[in-house]
């Protein structure tokens, strides 16, 4: 592949600005070629793009195209910076009005080197908010699509997509359908700005050619009227990765503008590296439904914020992950202080977690078109979510991952929807992990709060997943939960429920669509406030759970947990895969009189924090 990098501007306007500005300020900048003005950090402009690009394993070849007027600065900087003198490229044009024109200079590039390869096209005086971006996903995600390619990023608050080419990308497929150059107000509602950065197949490049024959002038031999060309009259298929990260050619722009986002940028860059970034997720319980989310049924989960996974992140040189002292053991004290933990804990702890969580994010970024940030970083962990009782522990700790990962590398909940992240939570413990999971878990951890899913099969096969609702959390009845201290097998549920149902056991399959119905009139009651309603549609979910798996496949000490809260009038249901309970008591005598009987039965007894909780997801730690 070849880099041309094109910095053939004149740049009139700016030139003009810094001879007539009284403050002296800029009197040193008098003369300077647009792409060699400083940029981030005292840095020239071309310099960081020499610095992206100049990698042999990438490109056989860069080339420099610029003018006649300002050839002599460039070739005194390609001697300085050891780029090849014979690769700058004079268009012979000293004003702005003999310009060629951005398509010819890079035409002239391929027709003059008869250049017959895959071309990468920047300009190189456009100032980029992160310095960091990784060209090598540039060129993989170009090689993995049947087309050219676009960048482009999405406009900062305060800019006029009116200013800048704009794009309408498909997001299944990243397929640029439309083009629009400085579009006038209401022709498109798309925020997201092209730039000067292309990628054009070797066959493609005869294009060019063919648009400067119908343009003439040397003022339409814009980019942006090229790909509107190509794009909207040529149906050419070309392609967008999204950089998340600003850019500003500086191009035509004032004194005012240049120093403006240069100003803006660099603060960027001193705000970011140094703060450290910590998330959480919190545990969930699932009220109602469960367990029929994997078997297209619908469900009412909610998360606690009595128990938690917190991940922190922070930028450093190479990338590490750090083993958590408990979780992740490494030290003994003994052979025999092994047996104990290995036997107890096994042998999987939270590090795989952050492992697979971090290789999926990139191989999703990496698909969907989004070219991260070369910057590494350390991400350790901490939890306090009991382990084997069905709570969610695994998930919350990849939850609180992702979050930490789309902070530091600015994606948006436009580029991971809340529901392609559950989804995505639930394929890294899947896919990655062989964890047998549902998606309910993960909804919940990442909407956060009282939940309502219907994992339907025609909502599932026509977009993948299901109908999340959001309830309200106010004024909720006294829920509790109860779970094993030492859970061990007892608090397993072992079953084969997938076998029946994809088999079409009739007992199996009218029990996932009953629970359904149950998770509907629990809905109803929550929003009715009838806790008396909800405590018997959860008794009942618990009895159909049970006519399903029977009593040996429950469990022994899930069943010891349900009689025991029965024993003082209150609901009970498992609120996971099992070793826990969760119940609803309106009695707050025997509320407390049961507290202390589970206690006593050697069982961790616990109110729930729901009142609390959106004051926490306020406080999500983004630090």
């Amino acid at each position: 592949m070849i880099c041309i990098l094109l910095v053939a501007g004149h740049g009139t306007v700016l030139q003009t600005q810094i001879k007539n500005d009284d403050t002296g300020l800029y009197n040193h900048l008098a003369g300077v070629p647009k792409a060699l003005l400083p940029g981030i950090g005292g840095k020239k402009i071309l310099d960081f793009w020499w610095e992206a690009v100049n990698m042999r394993q990438l490109f056989t070849e860069v080339y420099l195209v610029t003018n006649a007027d300002k050839y002599k600065h460039y070739e005194r900087w390609a001697t300085a910076n050891d780029f090849p003198v014979e690769n700058v490229i004079n268009d012979g044009s000293t004003t702005l009005e003999d310009r060629l024109g951005a398509v010819a200079d890079l035409e002239l590039v391929i027709r003059s080197r008869k250049l017959q390869d895959d071309i990468m096209v920047i300009a190189g005086d456009m100032l980029c908010a992160d310095q960091n971006f990784d060209i090598a996903q540039v060129i993989r995600f170009f090689r993995s699509k049947p087309g050219e390619l676009m960048i482009y990023y999405e406009l900062e608050e305060g800019e006029k997509s009116s200013s800048r080419g704009i794009v309408e990308v498909c997001p299944e497929t990243n397929k640029i359908s439309r083009f629009l150059e400085k579009p006038a107000e209401g022709l498109t509602t798309s925020r997201l700005a092209s730039v000067v950065f292309y990628c054009l197949q070797k066959d493609t490049l005869s294009y060019l050619s063919d648009f400067l024959c119908l343009q003439p002038q040397d003022t339409n031999r814009t980019f942006g009227q090229f790909w509107e060309w190509l794009i909207n009259e040529k149906k050419q298929d070309v392609f967008g990765m999204k950089l998340p990260t600003g850019f500003q050619l500086i191009g035509q722009v004032g004194l005012s503008d240049y120093t403006k986002w240069l100003t803006h940028y660099s603060t960027k860059q001193q705000d970011n590296p140094a703060k450290p970034i910590t998330c959480r997720s919190y545990a969930r319980v699932g009220l109602m439904g469960n367990p029929s989310d994997g078997f297209n049924g619908k469900t009412i989960a909610m998360t606690i914020s009595n128990f938690w996974a917190e991940v922190t992140l922070t930028e450093s040189q190479t990338l590490v992950l750090v083993p958590h002292p408990l979780n992740d053991p490494t030290e003994f004290g003994s052979l025999q202080d092994l047996f104990c933990i290995s036997r107890k804990e096994g042998y999987l702890g939270g590090l795989r977690l952050l492992q697979a969580t971090c290789k999926k994010f990139y191989q999703f970024c990496s698909k969907q078109g989004i070219a991260l940030t070369k910057q590494n970083f350390t991400l350790k962990y901490d939890t306090n979510i009991p382990r084997q009782v069905g709570l969610a522990g695994s998930s919350a700790i990849v939850s609180a991952t992702l979050k930490c990962l789309m902070k530091f590398y600015n994606i948006t909940d436009d580029d991971l929807p809340k529901p392609i992240r559950a989804n995505f939570i639930l394929n890294v413990e899947t896919d990655e992990l062989f964890i047998t999971a549902g998606l309910q878990d993960r909804v919940v951890q990442v909407y956060e709060g009282l939940v309502y899913m219907d994992f339907s099969k025609k909502l599932m096969d026509d977009q993948g997943y299901g109908n999340y609702v959001c309830m309200n959390m106010k004024e909720l009845p006294p829920f509790w939960l109860a779970y094993l201290s030492d859970p061990s097998d007892s608090g397993r549920i072992h079953s084969n429920i997938r076998q029946r149902w994809l088999a079409g056991e009739p007992l199996v399959v009218d029990a996932m669509k009953t629970f359904a119905d149950l998770t509907d009139q629990a809905r109803n009651a929550l929003e009715r406030k009838d806790w008396s309603g909800l405590a018997q549609l959860m008794d009942q979910n618990f009895e159909l759970r049970r006519t399903v798996y029977t009593d040996g496949c429950l469990g022994p000490g899930n069943l010891k947990m349900v009689e025991l809260a029965r024993q003082f009038g209150s609901a009970v249901k498992l609120p996971g895969s099992g070793g826990a309970v969760v119940g609803l008591c309106l009695d707050q005598h025997k509320l407390m009189e049961m507290r202390q009987a589970f206690q006593e039965a050697g069982c961790v007894f616990c109110h729930l924090a729901v009142q609390s909780l959106r004051e926490a997801v306020n406080l999500t730690l983004i630090t």
